[in-house]
Parts: structure tokens; sequence; C-alpha cells
């Protein structure tokens, strides 16, 4: 250690500056205990906790703290941790521990055993050699030189074993120290003061003990002492710290100087599953990490096998007993439930002095094959077994061939020649050949509908009742536990009775036009086809329509008068013929307006001749009353409302006779209904006296005549949608109505 000093910072402030006293020398080692390289545990024993620093660092300065952290291989510990400073236990159960004092500290959780200790130094020195912790073989190690006022430090310089590894003005370095490293590690801190003179701090001695990455493997044998025969279960045992649960291990078993299995896996276990009994072999295992690359070797060890005598010899055929059919090959199974090494196998068959084979072999079980079997192999079969303790023999069972049974025949039974809906039939299948009991199972378009057995051989039937959805393939099949046969295919077809039709009108009314053309529809919901329809009007037949492929018949009628009535119609498929309801229908003569147009001109026509007549009778009338000098000559005008009508004169001292003139008047009324328009005619009677008085006004003194008539004619009017309106429309182009305010004022 030199002579240092420091430059002291009251200079800053125009003090005296005064050297700084050389420190006192260090020579003790500062001891960086990260982990305690681990051993192995007992079986069954809890995984050991790991302890860590923040910062992770396990030297500071006097006055700092450093918090603890308790870590098993799950996870973090928060709570339930049992915390120990030089094997002293604390009072802390928290996941987390703040400390201020030198020594060694432990901890663990509930999930695992007491971690290794750690030892935590705070110095009273103005530099300190720190180092990152944990850190494990191969593994990165980052050392750091610290000072209490790092600004004042220019340069940092890094020893191991006094030989210098680096510097640098404020950065750390990286080191890899081997495991059982024995190395010295200190660091030196220099500075200027500001008069030019330089300064150095020298660190204590640190020396790092590196923790090993995972110890070397242990193979062990599960069971440890196997019986011959069964397998067995090695392990390749080693494991990693907590902290490097990230680090991946590779496994390679070995017998002697062969690898087992398929060489290096991510798997500490290798199954063997049989073992055998083979002299004194040695095993043993090798794990390895991959980055980085260490590989650790395990000791040899030598597993013992024990030989166990043959039991419970069995004998087994395939196909099992009861199903071998003859003409297939037979396998004789003998098989023994213990027995270890090389065993011997024998076939034998009750009534033979001679074996049918033998077999040795390193197994538990052996096969013999008997080729194309025959009746007449039919017989005792039995087994022996023997691994050098003497044969040990089987049961006998007994082994008889069986005939699978023939392709069956499907025969369908109906009680008349075309089946009809409603009816019974049978369904018999039967195999001409087959060991019993036979089962067969009926099948339409590949449903099963049933099944039934035969226990004696021969056929067996299915009874349907019909209906319309059974019509298709039907088959059959036998099965004797042997063979599955499947008959050809049957068709069948289901002939279904017509249902009351039902009978239609195109157009859909109950009154119709002469000259429309009417479509009688008639149909049946159900029924085979063809189907053949009738029509009827009044139980007298208007023809006949075929549906050949189902569903409904129409029939067209050019309507005259006569066809008003009752309409019906018929159905037949030959199963039966069916009617439909009645349905009525109305037949009118004319179109809506023709019959308007024709009851105008009517009305006029009767009106002109009343005209003509009342005429006459007056011109007949004047006639006579002028011959007999009853009328002068000169006549004045008779004012009336009427232009039309002839003014007649008569004397004024003379009271004229009431003369009637008719006059045809008419005007549409419409009731509210906007299928029906009335024609209303009026017939007027003149009377004497005033024509202004309305005819229903009576006024005392006149004379009263006849209140005018009305006449409604009752027209239909025509739907504006209906095709045949413009044909009527164009028929009463001549028509022309007189607005009813003119009737009110000739009134």
């Amino acid at each position: 250690m030199f002579c240092e000093h420091r430059w002291d910072r009251s200079l800053a402030f125009g003090e005296t500056v005064f050297p700084c006293p050389r420190p006192g020398p260090a020579p003790m080692l500062l001891w960086l205990l990260l982990i305690l390289a681990p051993g192995r545990q007992p079986a069954g024993a809890l995984p050991k906790a790991l302890l860590l620093l923040k910062p992770p660092w396990s030297t500071a300065f006097e006055g700092e703290t450093v918090t603890l952290f308790c870590k098993d291989h799950h996870s973090l510990a928060w709570e339930y941790v049992s915390w120990y400073h030089n094997e002293t236990p604390l009072r802390k159960q928290s996941g987390r521990l703040q400390i201020s004092k030198s020594g060694h500290y432990r901890c663990k959780t509930q999930r695992s055993s007491l971690s290794d200790p750690v030892h935590v130094q705070f110095l009273p020195d103005w530099l300190v050699l720190q180092a990152s912790h944990p850190a494990f073989e191969r593994d990165k190690v980052v050392l750091r030189c610290r000072g209490k006022e790092e600004e004042d430090i220019m340069e940092r310089t890094y020893y191991k074993n006094e030989e210098k590894i680096g510097s640098s003005y404020n950065s750390n370095i990286t080191v890899y120290p081997a495991f059982n490293d024995d190395s010295t590690y200190r660091c030196t801190a220099s500075g200027m003061y500001i008069l030019g003179m330089s300064w150095t701090e020298t660190s204590r001695p640190l020396k790092i003990q590196v923790q090993e990455l995972f110890p070397s493997p242990v193979l062990t044998a599960s069971p440890s002492w196997p019986i011959e025969g069964s397998p067995v279960t090695l392990t390749c045992e080693t494991w990693l710290p907590p902290l490097t649960s990230h680090t991946r291990l590779q496994f390679c078993f070995f017998k002697e100087h062969r690898a087992l299995g398929a060489g290096w896996s991510n798997s500490p276990e290798l199954q063997i599953p049989t073992m055998w009994s083979e002299g004194a072999a040695s095993y043993w295992c090798q794990a390895r990490t991959v980055i980085p690359r260490i590989l650790k070797t395990s000791p040899r060890s030598q597993i013992r096998v024990h030989r166990v005598p043959v039991s419970d010899v069995n004998l087994e055929t395939q196909p099992p007993v009861g199903q071998l059919i003859e003409g297939e090959d037979l396998v004789l199974i003998c098989s023994v439930a213990a027995g270890t090494g090389t065993v011997t196998f024998s076939w034998h068959r009750e009534g033979s002095e001679r074996s049918l084979g033998r077999k040795t072999q390193n197994a538990l079980s052996a096969e013999l094959r008997i080729a194309s079997v025959r009746e007449q192999d039919a017989g005792r079969y039995y087994c022996a077994a023997d691994n050098l303790d003497g044969p040990v023999l089987s049961k006998r069972i007994r082994i008889t061939p069986r005939v699978p049974a023939s392709r069956p025949v499907l025969t369908v039974r109906t009680p008349r020649a075309q089946a009809v809906e409603g009816d019974v039939v049978e369904l018999h299948c039967e195999a001409q050949r087959g060991s019993p009991p036979i089962l067969y199972r009926f099948y339409r378009e590949d449903v099963p509908l049933g099944s039934s057995s035969a226990p004696s051989g021969g056929g067996a039937s299915l009874n349907l009742s019909l209906t319309a959805e059974h019509s298709g393939n039907y088959s059959c099949e036998a099965n004797n536990g042997l063979r599955v046969q499947r008959s050809k295919m049957v068709s069948l077809s289901i002939t279904v009775p017509v249902s009351h039709p039902v009978l239609t009108l195109n157009p859909d009314v109950a009154q119709a036009m002469v000259g429309d053309v009417l479509e009688l529809r008639c149909e049946a919901q159900r029924g085979s086809p063809p189907i053949l329809y009738w029509f009827y009007h009044e139980d007298v037949i208007l023809g006949n329509t075929s549906a050949p492929f189902g569903g409904g018949a129409s029939f067209n009628l050019s309507l005259t008068t006569e066809h008003s009535g009752n309409y019906s119609c018929g159905a037949d498929n030959g199963l039966g013929a069916q009617s439909s309801e009645t349905v009525s229908l109305n037949i009118t003569g004319l179109c809506k307006n023709k019959v308007t147009h024709i009851t105008v001109g009517v009305i006029g026509c009767l009106l002109s001749m009343l005209g003509l007549a009342a005429t006459a009778a007056l011109v007949g009338r004047f006639r006579t009353q002028r011959k007999s000098g009853a009328i002068p000559r000169n006549i004045g005008s008779v004012p009336g409302p009427d232009p039309p009508a002839q003014a007649l004169h008569s004397p004024r001292g003379l009271s004229r006779p009431a003369l009637m003139e008719l006059q045809p008047l008419y005007s549409n009324v419409s009731p509210g209904d906007d299928d029906l328009v009335y024609s209303q005619i009026w017939i007027r009677q003149h009377r004497e006296g005033s024509p202004a008085h309305s005819p229903r006004t009576h006024q005392k003194g006149e004379v009263f005549h006849q209140e005018p008539a009305i006449v409604y004619s009752e027209v239909k009017r025509a739907d504006p949608y209906d095709p045949a309106r413009q044909d009527c429309e164009e028929a009463a182009e001549g028509y022309e109505n007189v607005p009813c305010t003119s009737l009110a004022s000739d009134h």
C-alpha cells in the first residue's frame, strides 16, 4: 500500500489545503460468499431456497441498506418466510428483509428448505470492490470499483492475482471465473488535486467463490432390484439452482460402452421395457449444458436382476374359442403370468403323443400357427412352459371350427299381387348354410328396420304394416358371429289409395257470365299415380283427365246459361274412387254495362210510345172542340217549363182539363256500394196551376196530381281491373247521363 493524498473539497471555498492522511492497510481478504456449492439432497427433501440481494452486491458502504429476497423453485415468496442472521432466527416473516449489518444471512419458505448462507459486509472504507451476486461456473461476474465520491475518480484499474486485467474511467468489467477458482481480485481508483498532485485509493482484496452450475449426476434404477423380464426406469439425477432454471440440461445413458435409447435427450429418465440377467453389466449416465458447454459424468453402477420361476401357464386361441371358422388359420398362444429368463414353450392335443410345436425364447409368451383348420382338427388342446425348473401345463380348451353363414335370400310375402297401404307384409330372410345361432337384420335403403334370431338355424321373418313411406329397396343380413353376409336388394312399391279430391274454380267466383271460360281444377292430396279425374255437372259427366305423375288435373268450360248449377269431381287410381264436395255456380246472361244499356233503351222506348199516344189523344180532342166551336181562333200562349212541349190554348173563363205529358228523365244513383249503380227514371205529370211549384208541394185550392213515379234499375259496376270491362264500355258509348241538377230544375 502506498501513500495516498486527496484534494479536499474545501478548496473550492478558498480554504487551506491539507493533505489527506493515508488510510490504514486492509490486509484481510473480503470473501464474497455467494452460494455454497450444493451437495446432493436426501430423497424426498424440499429443494433449497435461493437468497437474492437488491442491489445485487454483497459489499456496501456503512450507512447503506441492502434488501434481501427469498426465492424457491416456483417464485419469489412474499409471506411466511423464515430469516436467519448468523444462524439466529429473526422475527421478520415478510417476503423481503432490509439489512444494514454485516453477517451471514439465510432464508427458507414453506415450499423449500434452508438456503445456503450469503455473507454481506458493510465497510467503512472509501473504496470497495463489488462483485455481482450470485455467480455460477462459467457464468459472467460483473466487477465494480466504487468510491464514496464517484465524481472525483478519474481512472479505475482492476487486478487479478496482482496482474492488471483492465482499466476504465466509469465502466465495470466482466470476468468469467471457473469453478473452484482461487483467484484474488482488487481495484484502485486515482485522481488529481487542483495543484496537480495525484492521489490513489486501493480496495480490499476480494475472493470470489463460484458455485457449481449443477452437481455431477448420479444414476439410479427403479426398482433398485428388478425382476428379470420386468421394466426398469433409469434416472440421471442432478439439479439446477432456482435462478438458473432457464438453463437446459441434456442426458445420455450408457450400458458398458454402448449408448441406450436414442442418445442425448432432454429427459433425465430412460425406461428399459424388459430387464434380463446378463451377468455383471455396468450402467452410467452423463449430463451436459448446451450454453455454456459443461459435461459431467456419473459414477458407474451395476443393477442386480432377480430370476422368477414360471407360473400360471395359460393357453389362448386366435380367433377366440367358438369363433374359429373352417378354412382359417388357428393361432395357439401360450403365456405365463410370471417367470424370467429363457422359457421353452410346447403345444399338444389330447390323444396325440407328438407335440404340435416347440419354441424357446426370452419372453413370457409364444405363438404356434396351424394353417387352414378343418373340421377333423376339432379336439382338446393344451401347452407347457419351462425355464429350467420343470414344465408347467396349462388348462385344456376345446376347439371346434364353425361354419360361416352363407349369403341369405330375402323374400317379400304380400297378401296380394300389388302391395297397398295398410297391408301387412312379411319379410323372410334365410341363409342356406351356417352354424347357429344366426342373427338376421332387415334393412330398407340401408336403414335398419329390426332384427330376429334363429337359435337353431333356418330363417327368420319381420312383419311390416305398410305406409306410403315403406316403398323402396329392402335387404337382409345374416350374422352367426363368424362372418356377416348381405342379401340382394328386393324392391317393394306401395300403392296409396287416393284421398277425397278438392274441386276449385278459376276464376274463383260464385257468379260468372255467359261466354266466360271456366277452369275446373280437381286435385287429391294423397294417392299413388296415375290418377284419373272425372268432372260432373249435376251428376252428369262432363269429361275426364289423367294425372300420370300425380297431382291434380283441370277441365275447361265455355259457359252458357245452361251451365248454372252444382259441380263436383272424382279421383280414382284403381284402389277405389273418391268424390269431392259440391261447388255451386250461377251464370248470368250479359255483362254489366250491356244490361244498363238495354235497360235505358227499353225505358226510352216505352216513354216514346207513351208520348206518341198522349200526342195523338190531344190532337183528336183539339179537332173535336174546334169543330164544335168551343175553342176560339185566337189562343194565347200558355207558358210552360218544358221547352219541347207544345203550348195548349183555351179561353180564360173556361176551366182547362188537366193534360198529362210523359217525359223520361234519368240519373245514375250510387247508394255507396262500389259494386252497384242504380238508374233513376222519372215520369212527370203536369197539373193545372203554377208550374213553379214542386210536384210534392200541396196548396189549398190547387188541383193535385199524382206524385212522379221513380223506378230504379240495379246495375253492377264493372271491375276496373276486369279486362272485359272495355268491351262493355264500348257497347255503351252512345249513352249519356242527364245531371241530377237539371232534374231538380225541371221539377
